[in-house]
């Protein structure tokens, strides 16, 4: 799909108008295809690896904020030609997270909206997008990520608490809200993605499989939505694409 930058210059989106519009329908999308070069996703594939070994599996979130070697990949026209279509020309990198579970141990991630955890941060929910970048090949045994479809219209659904020495969270969607039988469980390649509304109702089972589940997810706003100060302290954004609307601060 092509598209005008605001310079005028003819852009190569990398989705078509029939994914767009699924994305649009559905609430996530799954691109399978490399989002980067072999020898860009294995440049990847070390800094994640190495700042694993560095920093733990649970202390990953936000990791470019430590790792500036990132923003190469959170910044690339690679991705913000995927994103760009779903968010708009102006776009803002709102956080990244580099999530490992490992084999056997690997905790369940309760269904849940990223919307409930942002409550307060900022203006509105809608038009933001997460990529979820394969680190590993993913797949239920190994617990890949599930959704509702569909359930990208709300985005603050009823909780209760849960088991936290089995859940990467506290709390999940009360069960009477969610039908499973709904659930479309994302298969990934190692370099392939997925993409999916702020709004919308996923999870992922356990990790009870022999092989790792990781993945990298970059998360991007439209700068029309405003990332609120007193409720952001230490929070770093930058302007990944475009221009700001809502007059937001930015490192760069």
């Amino acid at each position: 799909m092509q598209g005008i930058d605001q310079d005028g210059l003819s852009v190569h989106y990398r989705l078509s108008q029939e994914q767009i519009e699924s994305y649009q329908t559905e609430g996530y999308l799954l691109y399978r295809q490399p989002v980067f070069s072999p020898s860009k996703f294995s440049r990847l594939k070390n800094i994640f690896e190495e700042d694993l070994r560095n920093y733990g599996e649970d202390k990953l979130d936000t990791i470019h904020f430590r790792d500036e070697r990132l923003l190469e990949y959170l910044l690339s026209d690679e991705v913000l030609n995927i994103v760009e279509p779903l968010v708009g020309p102006n776009i803002g990198l709102w956080s990244s997270h580099f999530i490992s579970k490992p084999p056997h141990t690997g905790k369940a991630t309760p269904w849940h909206e990223d919307s409930a955890y942002w409550k307060g941060r900022i203006s509105t929910m809608a038009g933001i997008c997460t990529v979820w970048l394969a680190m590993d090949a993913v797949m239920p045994e190994n617990g890949c990520m599930r959704v509702i479809p569909r359930t990208h219209s709300g985005g603050f659904s009823e909780y209760e608490p849960v088991d936290a020495s089995k859940n990467i969270f506290d709390a999940q969607i009360k069960p009477n809200l969610i039908d499973e039988s709904k659930a479309v469980y994302f298969t990934l390649n190692p370099n392939e993605c997925s993409l999916h509304e702020a709004r919308l109702i996923h999870g992922a089972q356990a990790n009870t499989s022999d092989r790792r589940r990781a993945g990298y997810t970059m998360r991007y706003f439209p700068t029309s939505s405003y990332i609120i100060p007193e409720t952001n302290n230490g929070h770093l954004i930058w302007l990944a694409r475009g221009k700001d609307i809502a007059g937001n601060k930015y490192v760069n």
